[in-house]
């Protein structure tokens, strides 16, 4: 520890916006790195320096703890910030942050290296007195001993990587029968994420509720715990909704997970900002130690807006070797937070990575946004898709979820597909409203992902009147036409136009009339809408964001859709002809090919895995078939949509 003027932030994204802003607001000289994915990034243009560490894979760039030091000596750095993910609770990095003689803003490696290995933060649980969920987490890591020890532990259980966090490497078994196949992806996972295989298997509480502890320490051994965030509703082991304080912990419940959760950070001798999470039984009042983040998390800004404390500048000041500013005594809790994080994914097609050019990036003002995007930047393949956190406080729970709605209401990204409405439609959940939510909520309430939302004919004929008026201020601003009173609409009075468009790949074929006057009105199969100047839909106003894709037709969002808008080719074909045909989801590395050309297969079988922004995604059968033809190799960097195999039918 000691005094430093150059803070170098080893992240990108939101994180690194969020520490450069607090830095700054310190006085502060901050210094950010970039791999090449991320040259026009955000931070890289906060920071009043920014060094390249490599080329776009993570390893070659923010995982690469050699450029990462060098940058920190280019740059006269005296301290270096991790954020979260990356390097943040890598041992080898804190220690090699110390040798080189700068300080490192987090916990000692000794700590990291503990509670970083949850079999071995485990033990020292269970030393402390802490309690912990029963299960195994020996040295022996054979599938006949992980079997065994599964067996006595019963189903469910999970399956975790020892050294993971975030949900990688981590699986829920419901069948002892489908245990080898969970840790071999588990194992698979895990390598690729951590560089550590090691598994431990626990019993799984699936009606239980996550709660989580934030704890601060200095270096003189003061410890407290700021409260506790409730982060149960999750998908794949990863949060989507976080909120503080906890809804229905009582003051005596959180002095007792405080109380455990001080008491895990000093059986390691913790320094810093740290999160001991829990799993609170469905009774309310038993709770078991779970796992412990050696970093600032994610959620930690529900936390700053019920404490009013800022907790970066937390970390620069016990980094610095000064007291915490606060006591136990003096902690106090005041209104609600709640936490949702936006994602660049497609909930209807199983959550997968959406990547491309941020069209359009505008959320609401009136609430907190951290982010590390802004209107054309690019999504890539190579990190997670995480584009922001939208945290909203109020004086009570509902006052915060009343705020939250509005503000997705009001956000729009336009480019990629995201979590948007998905996010929006959760928050009107009856056990979210009703503060019911557990850790099971999610895959209880969508075993099979959340459904498509149909699209509406009225959606249909907004995108026609938006596309052709898209289609005719991109002729205007060629001088090709005249300006008409339908801003930009060429003026074909009342002769009707037929229109073909493609509505994310579905083919519409429509008929509009009154184009270049105030109102038009589109026909489609059955139905008819007249849309006025103001894009009033049979009368009634409607809330739309659009902005074109740069090739000739638009990005559409509304009524909870996000949709690629452009005319139809005429070789276009809605026939499902593609059913015998594995394509890519999204761009990847195919890991493993489970099948052989000639293998019989059915509907649901695991065919391939494919890894992609830092997770492995299982690719099933349609439906039962024979495998026709293998078009790829194991080992292979995929883009979206190419082929890896084709099927026929089994008889």
């Amino acid at each position: 520890m000691g005094t430093f003027d150059t803070l170098l932030i080893a992240n990108r994204g939101e994180i690194a916006c969020r520490i450069i802003r607090t830095a700054r607001d310190l006085g502060l000289r901050t210094v950010a790195v970039y791999s090449d994915a991320d040259a026009e990034a955000l931070h890289v243009s906060m920071a009043d320096e920014a060094h390249r560490v490599g080329h776009a894979p993570a390893t070659d760039s923010y995982l690469n703890i050699d450029a990462i030091l060098a940058a920190a000596k280019a740059s006269s750095a005296e301290a270096i910030h991790p954020g979260y993910g990356f390097l943040s609770e890598n041992a080898d990095f804190a220690r090699a942050v110390e040798d080189a003689g700068l300080i490192f803003v987090g916990p000692s490696a000794k700590a990291i290296e503990i509670m970083g290995d949850k079999a071995i933060a485990k033990a020292h649980m269970l030393n402390a007195s802490v309690p912990c969920v029963p299960g195994y987490q020996g040295d022996d890591q054979t599938d006949a001993t992980l079997l065994s020890h599964a067996r006595d532990i019963g189903v469910p259980l999970m399956v975790k990587a020892a050294a993971g966090g975030g949900g990688k490497g981590m699986r829920l078994v419901t069948d002892v029968d489908d245990l080898p196949e969970a840790l071999t992806l588990a194992r698979t996972e895990a390598s690729a994420a951590f560089g550590n295989d090691t598994l431990i298997l626990e019993r799984a509480m699936q009606n239980a509720r996550h709660i989580e502890v934030q704890v601060f320490a200095d270096h003189a051994g003061n410890t407290i715990a700021l409260g506790e965030r409730d982060c149960s509703v999750q998908r794949r082991h990863q949060k989507v909704i976080e909120e503080a304080p906890a809804p229905g912990v009582t003051p005596n419940l959180r002095k007792r997970m405080g109380k455990a959760a001080i008491a895990a950070a000093q059986s390691v001798g913790y320094v810093g900002a740290g999160t001991v999470e829990f799993l609170l039984d469905e009774n309310g009042e038993d709770f078991y130690f779970l796992e412990m983040n050696t970093r600032l998390q994610v959620e930690h800004p529900v936390t700053e807006m019920v404490t009013g404390l800022d907790l970066v500048a937390l970390q620069l000041a016990v980094a610095q070797g000064r007291s915490l500013p606060v006591s136990q005594e003096n902690v106090t809790l005041s209104g609600h937070a709640i936490e949702v994080r936006l994602y660049a994914e497609d909930p209807a097609n199983g959550f997968l990575p959406s990547i491309g050019k941020i069209q359009k990036f505008e959320t609401d003002n009136i609430i907190r946004v951290d982010t590390g995007v802004r209107s054309g930047d690019e999504v890539t393949p190579y990190y997670d898709p995480m584009l922001a956190k939208l945290i909203a406080h109020g004086d009570t729970r509902d006052g915060a979820l009343r705020a939250m709605i509005r503000a997705l209401d009001n956000t729009a990204v336009l480019g990629v597909t995201t979590n948007v409405a998905f996010l929006r439609d959760l928050l009107d959940h009856a056990e979210v409203q009703n503060r019911a939510a557990t850790t099971s909520f999610l895959d209880d309430t969508y075993p099979d992902g959340p459904p498509k939302t149909a699209i509406t004919s009225q959606t249909i004929a907004l995108a026609a009147v938006l596309f052709l008026r898209s289609e005719s201020d991109a002729a205007q601003a060629q001088s090709l036409l005249p300006d008409t009173s339908l801003a930009g609409f060429s003026s074909d009075g009342g002769l009707p136009i037929p229109l073909d468009l493609s509505l994310d790949g579905d083919l519409h074929n429509l008929t509009a009339t009154g184009v270049g006057t105030g109102h038009i009105t589109v026909s489609g199969d059955g139905w008819t809408h007249n849309i006025s100047n103001d894009l009033r839909i049979d009368g009634l106003r409607t809330t739309v964001h659009h902005a074109p894709d740069g090739t000739g037709g638009l990005f559409l969002q509304t009524a909870g859709h996000h949709l690629h808008v452009t005319r139809a080719q005429p070789w276009a074909t809605t026939d499902a002809a593609s059913t015998g045909a594995l394509t890519a989801p999204m761009p990847g590395l195919l890991v493993t090919l489970n099948v052989a050309t000639g293998d019989t297969v059915q509907k649901g079988d695991t065919l391939a895995v494919l890894e992609a922004m830092k997770m492995q995604h299982q690719l099933t059968a349609a439906a039962d078939g024979v495998v026709a033809a293998l078009h790829v190799e194991t080992g292979q960097q995929l883009s979206k949509g190419a082929l890896i195999l084709t099927m026929e039918d089994p008889t």
